[in-house]
C-alpha cells in the first residue's frame, strides 16, 4: 500500500504542478487582457465625450447660423443688399 502511495504521489504531482502552472498563467493573461480592454473602454468614452461636446457646438453653430441678424449681415456684406426705407415698401393683395 506504501509503495503504491508513492506511485500515485510521484504519477501525480507533476500533473498537479503543470495544472496549477497552467491556471496561473491564463489568470496573468486574463488580468492583462482585462486591463487592455479597460484601456480601449476608456479610449472610446473620451472620444464619445469629446464627439457630444463637438455636436453640441454644431447645433449651438447651426442655429446661429439660421438667426436673421446673421442673415441680414451675410446679405448686406457679400451681396450688398440692403432694407428698403418704409417709404419704398408696397404691400400686394388680392
Amino acid at each position: 500500500m506504501k509503495r503504491y502511495n508513492s506511485v500515485v504521489l510521484v504519477v501525480l504531482a507533476p500533473i498537479i504542478w503543470c495544472v496549477v502552472l497552467a491556471s496561473a498563467t491564463g489568470a496573468i493573461y486574463l488580468k492583462h487582457r482585462s486591463r487592455q480592454l479597460f484601456v480601449i473602454l476608456e479610449k472610446s468614452n473620451s472620444e464619445r465625450d469629446r464627439l457630444e461636446i463637438e455636436w453640441g457646438q454644431l447645433q449651438l453653430e447651426q442655429s446661429s447660423w439660421s438667426t436673421n441678424a446673421f442673415v441680414e449681415n451675410i446679405a448686406s456684406a457679400n451681396l450688398s443688399m440692403r432694407i428698403p426705407p418704409p417709404e419704398q415698401i408696397q404691400v400686394v393683395t388680392e
